[in-house]
């Protein structure tokens, strides 16, 4: 049979809009269906929260440890600019949090792939999260279910087989994922190879193509057993899912533990874990209101920028709009910016005077495009290529970190590359603090295998800084 996997990669034609509307789209959603509940046994968010901080304390300590010594104007992080840390700076890490250099290079990297510390040249500053850590259960959950999906990058993989052979078992793994959650309990190793196989098989048959037209009977072709083949790269995913502590192995048994339970059930509900919409918007701080407006749909949000920017005077209520566009947590970027249209004109000097910020001047540009007269549809074309899809990835954290799986798949029609090879190549360039994430929420999120693979390698490449 043909292939039900479209094996052109080009991103599909589509009326060329802002990357800054994305935000906006993101609230444009469907009404809202009653939200699940988790099955029965499952422990509560504080609970789940509280088996996330113990599981990540490791990485937390260095991340708070590399904000200490390793922010702007002291120590760098690394010699070569790359996320990996110096020798000099993992071995003066390891003596002052009284660590080996191994254990220190175990949690930065797991600091790293949680979102907890992000890398800016030669600093490192902490992420959003670890601002968060202990205060909301949330950010703390996401921080943990974005190690989950990257759990192929956390653990080393065996030598000696086909990167081929790899990306089908990761591919793979999220129905062998599921048939344990479904069982709920242990689960011998030998059945779960025996799923392993078949979900390698049916991944190689999706795969196939056959041209048109009269062809000979194939003709049987001998192959390695696929059994002794794939037994040891399972055993390497279950280490590796056990390494982040999404189930535990032993005595011929996988289990999932209660973190890795409710991270498959998450997943299969496609569902996003976020902080709920806090309380009296007009009376919080910039940063509270915005992510209390992050559910509400645009004209609804607008109303609430309106009513808390008439609570305060222009000129302070600007400055902590910006301020909390400086933050870590991308969506809040985009909104502060939304909210800033609404102030217009009087934002105009404080908007162009941040111009200088990378972090910020590709939503200011916008901003002024459109403040200038430009069709918000016509705006994004004052950015630059490197600004453009430095834009993309920022917004693509946005949808990773508070939108569903399919609005994140569709976020790829708004690039400006042509084809995903040339956005993998650029976005790998462009250097986002987030790129790693991105890319490893957008390889989950992606229903053809080809195309997650190449995104999955990417990101591994990034996270390794190969090339």
């Amino acid at each position: 049979m043909t292939s039900r996997i479209p094996r052109d990669s080009r991103l599909r034609l589509v009326r060329p809009r802002p990357l800054a509307a994305a935000p906006r789209a993101m609230n444009q959603r469907r009404p809202r269906r009653t939200a699940p509940h988790p099955p029965e046994g499952t422990p509560a968010r504080s609970e789940l929260a509280g088996m996330a901080r113990s599981g990540l304390a490791g990485a937390a300590r260095v991340a708070r440890w590399a904000d200490a010594a390793l922010g702007p104007g002291r120590d760098a992080a690394t010699a070569d600019g790359k996320a990996t840390l110096s020798d000099a700076t993992a071995a003066r890490a390891a003596r002052e949090l009284g660590l080996t250099v191994d254990r220190v290079r175990a949690d930065w990297d797991t600091a790293r792939l949680a979102g907890l510390v992000e890398v800016h040249g030669g600093s490192a500053r902490p992420g959003w999260r670890l601002r968060a850590w202990d205060r909301d259960d949330s950010a703390v959950l996401r921080g943990w279910v974005a190690l989950f999906d990257a759990w192929s990058l956390a653990h080393p993989e065996p030598a000696g087989h086909e990167p081929a052979a790899v990306a089908e078992v990761v591919s793979a793994m999220p129905q062998v994922l599921s048939f344990l959650q479904l069982s709920a309990g242990p689960v011998p190793v030998a059945q779960l190879l025996d799923l392993l196989q078949q979900r390698v098989t049916e991944l190689r048959t999706e795969r196939c193509e056959i041209p048109y037209g009269p062809r000979p009977e194939p003709v049987p072709q001998p192959r390695p057993d696929d059994t002794t083949a794939l037994a040891p790269l399972l055993d390497w995913a279950l280490h590796a899912l056990a390494s982040v502590g999404a189930l535990t192995c032993g005595d011929g048994q996988a289990t999932l533990t209660p973190l890795g339970s409710w991270a498959v059930w998450v997943k299969l509900e496609q569902i996003c874990v976020a902080a709920q919409s806090p309380a009296g918007n007009i009376e919080q701080s910039a940063e509270d209101m915005l992510r209390g407006c992050a559910q509400l749909r645009p004209n609804a949000a607008r109303a609430e920028y309106r009513a808390w920017l008439a609570a305060r005077p222009v000129g302070s209520a600007v400055t902590e709009l910006l301020a909390a566009a400086r933050g870590e947590d991308a969506l809040l970027r985009g909104l502060a910016f939304e909210a800033l249209r609404v102030v217009g004109a009087p934002a105009e000097p404080d908007v162009r005077a941040v111009l200088e910020e990378p972090t910020l001047r590709p939503y200011a540009l916008l901003w002024l495009a459109e403040h200038d007269g430009a069709d918000p549809e016509d705006a994004h074309a004052v950015l630059t290529r490197h600004e453009a899809t430095w834009l993309w990835v920022d917004t693509a954290a946005a949808v990773a970190d508070h939108g569903e799986a399919p609005l994140l798949v569709r976020h790829l029609e708004s690039a400006v590359q042509p084809t995903v090879p040339a956005l993998l190549d650029e976005v790998r360039a462009v250097g986002h603090p987030r790129t790693v994430q991105v890319l490893v929420a957008l390889a989950a999120a992606h229903p053809d295998p080809a195309l997650a693979k190449a995104v999955r390698r990417a990101a591994f490449q990034v996270h390794t800084g190969g090339s």
